[in-house]
């Protein structure tokens, strides 16, 4: 399959919930090449924006966004697209919802007598600094209005976007209200650019993460995912670079390839790494009991078998080595909690 400039996706799958599919058709008559894909922007109006999640270190999900521009192969929530009868392939880095009384929703859901504080993690499901966040600003707004009612949150994103909110951020890490993670699996730069096209370069998410710390926001890396066969040799290195940025600790997670990311990375692993794709796809489905992703195998999140046993140790050296006197971090102050803001308070 031909390559596409900035996609993970190479092409579009099929739909899960459609019986009927749709397939573009460029005759060579009258189209030298297929079109650009470019994004699209949809307004959508949520009746909910908080999100209860079970069995979590954090209490609840925002996202102002569905659909991601970064355009990660492996990513986990593009099956959630199909839900919006859109398609998890480059539909989901093309055509962006954002919700645009995200805001007003969040100031309800405080509002509520029921309702009690618990950490909110921004992208829980997709990457709330993608670069359209640069446009729209839905992230700022968000944590203008957790700064104001002195409610936690906790970021994860692979883009240094999230340097332009450094003050929001500070303000927020005086009262222990915020902590950051930066999404770092590889310090290869050919791979990043081939695997999350539309993200922040390596080099510019280590900075980030050290100007963040520096400015005592608690900042650390998840190297999500492990893929054996591409990225799995790097878990050292990339460990050693993100003490030395200052991160406090670094979190890992394995590949899993569930629903139908599956078809989107097989078709990504194949044009890209076509040599290799067999040794992948094969290494990835000794983690999962001979599937490449399965949401009912309790071992998902963290694999088995002896590749997975090689990554678990090689993490826990990783931890022992670069991180043992890094300072642990702290559980973030949900006892500020300010559930209605008056005129006298919004002035400050």
């Amino acid at each position: 399959m031909k390559k596409l400039k900035g996609q993970g996706a190479v092409q579009n799958i099929q739909q899960r919930y459609q019986k009927v599919q749709y397939e573009d058709y460029y005759d060579d008559l009258i189209w030298e090449e297929q079109p650009k894909n470019k994004v699209e922007l949809i307004k959508v109006f949520p009746k909910t924006i908080v999100n209860y999640v079970k069995g979590m270190p954090f209490g609840y999900s925002v996202n102002p966004y569905q659909g991601c521009e970064h355009g990660c192969s492996y990513c986990y929530a593009r099956p959630s697209h199909e839900y919006w009868s859109y398609n998890a392939g480059v539909d989901f880095e093309r055509k962006l919802l954002y919700k645009v009384n995200a805001v007003e929703l969040l100031q309800k859901t405080f509002a509520k007598r029921s309702y009690v504080p618990k950490p909110i993690a921004l992208s829980g499901n997709t990457d709330c600094y993608q670069p359209v966040e640069s446009k729209l600003k839905l992230t700022q707004a968000i944590l203008e209005t957790c700064l104001l009612h002195k409610h936690p949150v906790q970021i994860l994103t692979k883009n240094a976007l999230i340097l332009r909110d450094v003050d929001l951020l500070s303000e927020l890490a005086k009262n222990n209200l915020v902590s950051v993670s930066f999404s770092i699996n590889s310090l290869d730069e050919s791979l990043r650019m081939a695997m999350e096209p539309r993200t922040s370069t390596i080099k510019n998410r280590l900075k980030a993460l050290n100007i963040l710390a520096e400015r005592g926001i608690p900042s650390s890396a998840i190297m999500g995912p492990i893929i054996p066969a591409l990225n799995s040799h790097e878990i050292l290195n990339v460990m050693a670079e993100v003490a030395k940025a200052g991160g406090i600790g670094v979190g890992m997670t394995i590949i899993r390839l569930n629903d139908t990311v599956a078809p989107v990375f097989e078709d990504w692993v194949r044009t890209h790494y076509p040599q290799r794709a067999d040794k992948v796809l094969n290494q990835i489905k000794t983690l999962h009991k001979g599937e490449l992703g399965n949401l009912k195998n309790k071992s998902n999140r963290t694999g088995s078998g002896n590749i997975s046993d090689i990554i678990k140790q090689t993490y826990e050296l990783g931890l022992k080595k670069y991180f043992s006197e890094k300072p642990s971090r702290r559980p973030l102050d949900c006892s500020q909690f300010i559930p209605k803001i008056t005129n006298q308070l919004r002035m400050f």
